[in-house]
């Protein structure tokens, strides 16, 4: 007797799962006690051989979906960072660079980046050597860090150095190099090249600029200070070599840029609109053996001009005689904020009346209103566009005909 597998229907415990290979085609089973005949088993047999490559088939194009083999995870190894600076301002060192925001392959990094600030300080008189590049760094910036340091993808760590320190230091040289990094499996870091190397010596600079003043004239706004009398760790200064004068338009601590040098403790700054804010700063710059460095910046000093100034009084006014009126014609002013001309005449030396209800945009004029056998006075002033008048001409006469006797 045949025995059946027990499953979830039959009341037993449930069966393994079996594996059925699907016929393409049904089969009459064979009864047990018939024989087939030759000619039978021959068609049973092509039918075998028929199923068999059709299931071949079958198999081969299932395998044509099958996926290769999952590629290996991107190494991330930060791209060489090129544009180390280090400048020393007061008692800091300012170290900038720029982030690096592409791998070595050309491909954004998708991985946090650290960085790792490597630094030297050799002796005065002993030549400064580069970081070792293999080292432990002397500071690592993690990437929660960063942002504290970063704006608009640039790197900014102030190296502050306390009083005791920059005593001590004085005449050293400060070399710096650093190294991007991100952290692959088991936080195992892939570090970029080296950066190019910076050498900072560190210089004893003047005390902050005081008694910045700025007032405006009509052309530029003048920049005035005191000389500083001396230097961080009190000595006069004998390095002083000029000084950088910054402009911001808002006076928020980041926002100076740097708007000229001077070496004399004044400055112009003719590139300048009325009504407009400026803030300033001005820091003294120390120079030695090529190396230069600046005081800390100057108090800021606010100004908004104001456009108080009149135009320059006209010249070469003249007054002639024509059939009945009076023709003038004067040189023309040459300010950028012109905005016209006023006409003033006075008869047989009475006062000065203003005879244009406008001002005139240009340096000619033509009074009708004349009487004839009158002896008149005439003047012009100039206008800006601020409204600020200048002071009259000097005055131009002319006597007109008297009338014809009839």
């Amino acid at each position: 007797m045949n025995s059946q597998p027990r499953t979830a229907d039959s009341g037993g415990d449930p069966a393994p799962t079996a594996i059925h290979t699907a016929r393409p085609f049904p089969f009459p089973r064979p009864s047990r006690h018939a024989q087939p005949s030759p000619s039978g088993r021959g068609r049973t047999a092509k039918r075998w051989v028929r199923a068999a490559c059709l299931t071949a088939l079958v198999s081969v194009f299932a395998g044509c979906g099958v996926q290769a083999p999952p590629l290996p995870p991107r190494v991330e190894i930060p791209q060489q960072i090129t544009d180390l600076h280090a400048v020393q301002i007061g008692r800091t060192l300012r170290i900038t660079f720029t982030l690096p925001v592409l791998a070595v392959d050309g491909e954004q990094l998708g991985k946090p980046v650290e960085v790792d600030i490597l630094r030297t300080i050799s002796p005065a008189g002993q030549k400064p050597g580069p970081p070792d590049a293999g080292a432990a760094p002397w500071l690592a910036l993690p990437p929660k860090e960063l942002p504290r340091y970063t704006r608009a993808g640039k790197v900014d760590y102030p190296l502050q150095l306390s009083p005791e320190e920059f005593r001590r230091q004085q005449g050293s040289t400060f070399s710096f190099v650093v190294i991007a990094l991100t952290r692959g499996f088991r936080g195992h870091p892939r570090k970029s090249a080296p950066s190019n190397v910076v050498q900072a010596p560190l210089l004893d600079v003047t005390q902050p600029v005081a008694n910045l003043a700025v007032k405006a004239s009509q052309t530029a706004l003048l920049l005035t200070w005191a000389k500083p009398a001396e230097t961080l760790t009190g000595l006069p200064p004998s390095h002083l070599s000029g000084y950088r004068v910054y402009q911001s338009a808002t006076g928020k601590p980041d926002s100076y840029r740097l708007l000229g040098e001077t070496a004399s403790p004044h400055f112009e700054d003719k590139d300048f609109q009325f009504g407009r804010r400026y803030d300033f700063q001005v820091s003294a710059v120390t120079a030695l053996d090529g190396a230069r460095a600046e005081s800390e910046p100057s108090a800021t000093v606010a100004i908004t001009p104001r456009d108080t100034f009149p135009p320059a009084v006209p010249t070469g006014l003249t007054a002639v005689n024509a059939a009945g009126a009076v023709d003038l014609l004067w040189n023309a002013n040459t300010e950028g904020d012109l905005a016209g001309y006023n006409v003033y005449r006075s008869a047989d030396g009475g006062p000065f009346a203003r005879l244009n209800k406008q001002s005139m945009p240009t340096p000619i004029f033509h009074d009708p209103s004349v009487a004839p056998g009158q002896h008149y006075q005439y003047a012009v002033t100039a206008i800006d566009l601020a409204g600020n008048e200048s002071q009259r001409s000097a005055a131009a006469s002319v006597a007109t005909p008297s009338a014809a006797q009839p």
